[in-house]
């Protein structure tokens, strides 16, 4: 089973329907025991980091994210659901993560001619050929809406890199954990292919 984490935050209906799309059968829930049991969990997200975190621990989701990374079965973070993976975030306040990942989940400061969003189709530079972009060409367009983006400690983990008035990290990759800053149910053609090679993991 392929479960999409509920918690309240998030299109979770568009990312079941791009699994669908690609012939892959996911199950939006919130119950701990399933996402436990789940073979492969994606953890979406939209919305402010402090209400997340706060939700996934009030509906007890913290110990069954972290048990499915830590017993190796293929895990995928998207947008918000990246920016949780590590261990600090400096929206609205300062706001501890899950602690997945070290490092920090910091706000654009960027030229006045950029706007905050940084919202639309922008390129990645593939830096490390996860299993996931199998098929993915480096200088692909996927699509982003986001205020924050990931820091990490360790660059080594970053899969993906695009730029927006300065490189950010766009993509984590490591060993059975990715996570996207971009929205592959968003990113027409390239994005499914994303979701096609998760779920054939």
């Amino acid at each position: 089973m392929l479960a999409i984490v509920d918690y309240q935050m998030g299109n979770l209906r568009s990312v079941q329907k791009g699994f669908e799309r690609v012939g892959a059968d996911a199950v939006i829930t919130g119950d701990p025991s399933e996402i436990a049991a789940a073979d492969k969990v994606v953890l979406p997200g939209v919305g402010a980091f402090e209400d997340a975190i706060g939700e996934l621990h009030r509906r007890d989701l913290v110990n069954p994210i972290k048990d499915v990374i830590t017993q190796g079965k293929p895990f995928l973070g998207i947008c918000l659901g990246l920016q949780l993976l590590f261990d600090v975030s400096y929206e609205g306040g300062e706001f501890e993560g899950l602690g997945i990942v070290p490092g920090k989940v910091v706000r654009f400061d960027v030229a006045s001619q950029y706007k905050v969003p940084h919202m639309g189709w922008n390129q990645a530079e593939i830096i490390r050929q996860a299993p996931i972009l199998d098929g993915i060409e480096d200088k692909t367009y996927f699509y982003f809406v986001h205020s924050y983006y990931v820091a990490p400690d360790d660059d080594s983990v970053t899969a993906i890199k695009s730029n927006y008035d300065g490189d950010f990290c766009a993509m984590i990759w490591r060993d059975n954990l990715f996570a996207t800053q971009f929205h592959p149910e968003k990113s027409q053609e390239h994005g499914l292919a994303v979701l096609r090679n998760f779920a054939s993991l």
